[in-house]
């Protein structure tokens, strides 16, 4: 097996199909429609799984920063960067959406910044209407999940794979709250191609595109660095060696082809299924 520097140089990732081009700019057209979003990020990657060019989308509407998946990310980690989004006037709601934890404070929040916005229509003699809250983030994030347990019901398709969402659509919670869905959207190059690897292993990027040795080594790799006990609890190794780590993964489940000859392509997805599946720990890739 290639060393971590060759390894990761074999192959860039990019992934910006036309569906998300034709999103942007539609959600450019009807955003005058919107009066809140909901900016949608995975707590297990705070800073890669934030859209980098949102602002030219949503212009100066409010914002409340919707954390999913905190259960499963390195909280202490995960908080440090949070923190720092508050401290950038951003309002942060930590969710758990499997046990609907977070819910009753995203709409608390925006009750909170609807009374401001009805108390300015009031002003300029306007009558008090429901509120418009658009909701927006990257592939595969959780969007569709916390539509459901926000109207309580399933309303929208839920997948544990990008471009389950395909166009815009309105969606009512309530009588005081309307939503705007939207499908996952990326940005045109990912510049920055650890914060790709970062999406690829936590499946916001199309697995069809990805080279599975590529990102189960990144995996392994980080994990070395940040959490080196996950690989040694999971799967009983002993070495901190990129190649050993490999050959003792297949010596440990069996994976072998004809002749004995160990099944790379079997330990690859191994790593990258337990990674996703959250048997690696609990983990914080920024």
């Amino acid at each position: 097996m290639a060393n971590e520097e060759k390894s990761f140089q074999k192959g860039s990732i990019n992934w910006y199909p036309g569906h998300m081009a034709k999103t942007k700019r539609e959600l450019k057209e009807n955003i005058k429609l919107v009066d809140i979003v909901y900016e949608v990020i995975d707590a297990r990657m705070p800073v890669s799984s934030k859209i980098i060019d949102i602002d030219e989308i949503i212009k100066d509407k409010p914002k409340i920063l919707v954390v999913t998946k905190y259960d499963l990310c390195d909280k202490d980690t995960t908080d440090n960067i949070l923190n720092n989004y508050i401290r950038n006037g951003y309002i942060v709601i930590r969710c758990n959406l499997i046990k609907n934890i977070g819910i009753s404070k995203i709409i608390e929040e925006t009750k909170k910044v609807s009374k401001s916005i009805n108390g300015e229509r009031a002003v300029k003699g306007l009558k008090e209407r429901k509120t418009r809250v658009l909701v927006v983030g990257i592939p595969n994030v959780g969007k569709s999940t916390l539509i459901n347990h926000l109207v309580g019901k399933k309303v929208v398709q839920v997948g544990n794979k990008p471009g389950v969402t395909k166009n815009i659509s309105w969606i009512r919670i309530n009588n005081d709250i309307e939503l705007m869905d939207s499908p996952g959207i990326l940005w045109p190059k990912l510049v920055n191609q650890e914060h790709a690897y970062n999406l690829a292993a936590f499946s916001s990027i199309k697995d069809e595109i990805i080279n599975k040795e590529d990102l189960s080594i990144y995996i392994v790799n980080k994990l070395i660095k940040l959490y080196p006990d996950s690989l040694k609890k999971r799967y009983n190794i002993t070495s901190n060696n990129l190649d050993k780590i490999f050959d003792e993964i297949a010596i440990s489940k069996n994976m072998y082809l004809k002749g004995g000859f160990i099944n790379y392509e079997k330990v690859y997805n191994t790593i990258i299924n337990d990674f996703r599946n959250g048997l690696l720990g609990y983990v914080t890739f920024d």
